[in-house]
């Protein structure tokens, strides 16, 4: 499983190849992507901070609690950190299981323990200011 915070934009192909198996039938992915509105004001771009090793770490923990709970051949769980523009990728998580359900239900689950534990920091830069912004702890049903 591909755990990894980078300072590099998120390349999809090469992840997505990654994860693909031949005995699965489906591949889901999510793609967080920096949009240029928040909260009513216009963003003008992102900027992501974190301790790698132990957003790695996190990760990793996350990826096991998913292939716990669902058939999951393989997973990728990927964030950017540093400044990105709108339009670019700051999350990229990739499942691949036998079957679609599985693989959808794994990739939400991801997604929102992502979003609720990850130590990943976000600050919005807009015209005018910036502020560092809090996640959301959102968790799916089947947690």
């Amino acid at each position: 499983m591909l755990c990894q915070i980078s300072r590099e934009p998120l390349d999809l192909q090469p992840i997505v190849q990654q994860v693909r198996r031949d005995e699965c039938g489906a591949v889901a992915i999510f793609l967080g992507v920096v949009r240029n509105e928040s909260r009513g004001r216009r963003v003008i771009h992102l900027e992501y901070d974190a301790y790698p090793a132990m957003a790695e770490r996190v990760l990793a923990r996350i990826a096991q609690e998913a292939a716990s709970r669902w058939p999951v051949a393989d997973m990728a769980l990927c964030h950017r950190i540093g400044r990105l523009e709108i339009g670019e990728t700051s999350l990229v998580v990739a499942v691949s299981s036998p079957h679609r359900e599985e693989a959808l239900a794994a990739c939400h689950y991801a997604v929102e323990r992502i979003k609720a534990i990850l130590p990943v920091w976000k600050k919005e830069v807009w015209e005018g200011g910036a502020e560092w912004i809090e996640g959301s702890l959102t968790m799916p049903e089947e947690a």
